[in-house]
């Protein structure tokens, strides 16, 4: 049976409210020297749903967990067969207003450099060069028994010569890429070995329950030092692994802002929580910036 990972998250004391006016992360970016640290809200805009918003996946949804990944081989069957499925349309999903927002800022300077906790890819896709990918990324996948490291367009295609004919229909798809399946459309379906030396194929993304390389972490609290303000994008930072980097920015006495729609973890711990949508907030911004943002989202 699977469990439920502790993911949610309840406020326990008065949060300050949120407001709609930008100008506090206008005089941010103005100033320069910028981490930003992005979650699962920045991505719904371009069809990835996030994880605890109004429509999110975990009101649904169980992540897959690391422990029930190694230890079972029909848990990797079933994860395998719904995340082959949702790769189909994750592998397309294009950088959006926010995306795009961000790689102009980081353009014109603004920018100490990004964190993000998503494993879509799409901060690179739409033209943002310094990215630390702190939960990893789907397009990529390892080897748990020799470490060899692969694409993820080519187990794909090994996915699809050994399920020919595979072709049901998700429900939804969730933020790690996993599509909504019931065991009966999972049925038999196959899954392939490291073509290297047998072993088990685990995408390059950290599970939940699983510990976030201590070499990454180190870099992200050296960018968190070298940074002057935290931008924290579309995350209920409910999850350690993004909401220490919060704190350590905030006891350094470094300014942490919040776009994202509602309350967060970090928000006793920021100047202002902007409560706009997104792509609405960061577009305006690089208006009042006078920073053009190249439209096309084109990689």
């Amino acid at each position: 049976m699977r469990t439920r990972p502790t993911l949610s998250w309840t406020p326990t004391e008065d949060l300050p409210p949120g407001t709609t006016d930008p100008r506090p992360v206008a005089d941010a970016l103005r100033a320069g020297g910028v981490l930003v640290l992005s979650g699962a809200g920045l991505s719904t805009e371009s069809g990835i749903p996030d994880y605890r918003g109004e429509r999110g996946s975990l009101r649904r949804h169980t992540p897959m967990t690391y422990q029930e990944f190694t230890a079972s081989a029909q848990a990797r069957r079933r994860y395998w067969a719904r995340s082959h499925l949702g790769w189909r349309t994750f592998g397309r999903a294009r950088p959006n207003a926010g995306h795009r927002a961000v790689t102009a800022f980081e353009r014109h300077g603004l920018l100490a450099g990004v964190i993000t906790q998503n494993v879509d890819g799409l901060h690179q896709a739409a033209g943002s060069a310094d990215v630390v990918e702190l939960h990893g990324s789907l397009d990529r996948v390892v080897c748990l028994s020799c470490g060899t490291s692969g694409s993820r367009r080519d187990l794909a295609r090994r996915l699809e010569e050994a399920n020919a004919g595979f072709e049901p229909v998700a429900a939804r798809l969730n933020p790690d890429g996993d599509a909504d399946l019931t065991d009966e459309q999972v049925g038999d379906f196959s899954v392939v070995p490291c073509a290297r030396c047998g072993g088990v194929l685990k995408p390059d993304v950290v599970f939940f329950g699983e510990t976030v390389p201590a070499g990454r972490v180190e870099r992200c609290r050296d960018l968190v030092d070298g940074a002057t303000s935290l931008l924290v994008l579309g995350s209920s930072l409910t999850v350690m692994s993004g909401l220490r980097f919060v704190r350590q920015a905030a006891q350094a006495g470094k300014p942490v802002l919040i776009v994202n729609r509602d309350p967060t973890r970090g928000d006793r711990h920021a100047v202002t929580r902007v409560a706009l949508p997104l792509g609405t907030a960061l577009t305006a911004l690089a208006d009042h910036l006078a920073v053009p943002v190249d439209g096309s989202g084109a990689t």
